[in-house]
């Protein structure tokens, strides 16, 4: 009867297993602290550059009213 319980758990375990792996996860995956500051200062990188373009495109268009108002 031992053996048969033995054997029994050991497949009962094996299959445990097996359909553990099969189920996904809805926990994000880990960021580092290094990453999650590497992160933001690319954004921070990112968000001057076009805040710079979008002041050069309003120079522009400013400079392109100006001179359509003075040709007039």
């Amino acid at each position: 009867m031992n053996r048969k319980k033995k054997v029994n758990e050991i497949l009962k375990k094996r299959l445990k297993k097996s359909n553990a792996k099969l189920q996904t996860s809805n926990k994000p995956r880990y960021i580092s602290k290094a990453e999650r500051a590497k992160m933001e200062l690319e954004a921070a990188q990112q968000a001057a550059e076009q805040g710079a373009a979008a002041k050069e495109e309003q120079a522009t268009a400013d400079v392109a009213a100006e001179e359509s108002d003075s040709k007039e």
